[in-house]
């Protein structure tokens, strides 16, 4: 699926947290305006937005990774066109056409319509 970006997009994270499957975070609270998102921080104090779904909460304020995840957002330009591989809580993992990959926002995407060859 492929997708226009309506506004330019800039990541307001230098450091975005990435971990791996089977990894420990620290749970914090979970993000108002994106409810499928937490506070996590990492070993080394890295700290970041990841979803809920993706943690199993351990009940002592941590949570153990199920899967790998990389918070990643994805620089873009205003009628940048990007492919779109996967959403979560409001937000697309996307590609642009240069290779690099990264979030995007949802509500900055307006879904083109694919061709035939």
């Amino acid at each position: 699926m492929r997708a226009r970006l309506l506004c330019d997009y800039r990541t307001p994270y230098a450091k975005p947290i990435h971990f791996r499957a089977g990894q420990v975070v620290a749970l914090g609270v979970r993000d108002e305006e994106w409810p499928a998102f937490a506070w996590v921080s990492l070993d080394g104090g890295l700290a970041g937005w990841a979803p809920v779904e993706w943690l199993r909460p351990l009940g002592d304020g941590r949570a153990e990774a199920l899967r790998d995840y990389d918070a990643r957002e994805l620089e873009a330009d205003r009628g940048d066109a990007v492919t779109l591989h996967h959403e979560h809580g409001g937000w697309w993992w996307s590609e642009r056409a240069d290779g690099a990959q990264g979030w995007l926002p949802a509500a900055d995407l307006e879904l083109m319509e694919e061709t035939c060859p």
